[in-house]
């Protein structure tokens, strides 16, 4: 028998400035959560909107020791790496960055949209890698918005996008390192879900527009708040209020390992940021030819 989750904790998105200068709203890593073993990080990108000429991006920065995953909703990102990879982000589209031993990476706005300009809204979610996996050779995975899979119930009030994991009888297009669920629900006003997720994940929601009923308590709570729910089910229950609810669900499996992390690098001891920090330093991970 399903057993739905219970609403463990909340937390309110906070909002900060990145990159150069481009405004995102995090509910983690904060003063009130560090990480949410396997996530080490969630920023909402925006939305905001920019005038032509005046749309922001993050320059070369380097990324070593987990996974970034970038789910574009509204405008456009150009992105291209010290390994020689490029390409641009539209709406829908989602890149998954394995960054591995090391890679230097930028996301602009694309020469088109920063000219012209418009609403710039997305999401990046940073995921641990094991112990094993943090020195593999960098990969990429870049889905375009037509391929990631797609499914409704019976009666069209509840749809989603399957980034990563199973939700609706469809199993997502993007293989990962660890047990990973990432789930984009819209729910129609008054619709409900009841999704699985495996005991042993940890889970959460996250509303990017609407009032939800979360849980088995079926509590209310607004958008951009993370909803932490409790260790106890194999099932989470997402209902829409008043308003059409679009949330995502996201979850994995725990690495239960130590976390040491410093700005862009992430590993389990303060030797191996060190090394990070000389290998960087020392071009060893590359540079990007603009």
């Amino acid at each position: 028998m399903t057993t739905s989750r219970t609403v463990g904790h909340t937390i309110a998105a906070v909002r900060t400035v990145e990159g150069g200068g481009f405004v995102v709203h995090r509910p983690f890593p904060t003063r009130m959560l560090m990480d949410f073993d396997p996530f080490l990080l969630l920023d909402e990108m925006g939305p905001v909107d920019y005038a032509p000429g005046q749309a922001k991006g993050a320059p070369d920065h380097p990324h070593r020791g987990f996974e970034t995953v970038t789910y574009m909703l509204e405008g456009s990102f150009s992105h291209r790496d010290s390994a020689g990879h490029s390409g641009v982000l539209r709406p829908g589209d989602v890149q998954w960055m394995t960054a591995g031993a090391g890679v230097v990476h930028s996301e602009m706005p694309d020469p088109a949209f920063a000219r012209a300009g418009g609403r710039v809204h997305g999401l990046q979610l940073w995921v641990n890698l094991p112990r094993q996996d943090k020195m593999i050779a960098p990969r990429y995975q870049e889905i375009p918005s037509e391929r990631i899979p797609t499914a409704a119930t019976s009666d069209g009030k509840v749809s989603v996008k399957v980034i990563a994991g199973e939700a609706l009888g469809v199993k997502a297009a993007i293989e990962t390192r660890t047990p990973i669920l990432y789930q984009h629900f819209t729910l129609e006003p008054g619709a409900s879900i009841v999704q699985p997720v495996p005991r042993a994940y940890r889970v959460f929601a996250y509303a990017l527009s609407g009032t939800g009923r979360y849980g088995d308590e079926q509590r209310e709570i607004g958008a951009q708040r993370m909803v932490m729910f409790a260790d106890d089910g194999d099932a989470v229950t997402l209902t829409a209020g008043a308003d059409r609810l679009d949330v995502l669900l996201i979850g994995g499996a725990p690495l239960n390992e130590p976390i040491v992390r410093h700005g862009p690098f992430v590993m389990n001891t303060e030797d191996e940021i060190r090394q990070a920090i000389v290998d960087y330093q020392a071009g060893r991970m590359g540079e990007i030819t603009h």
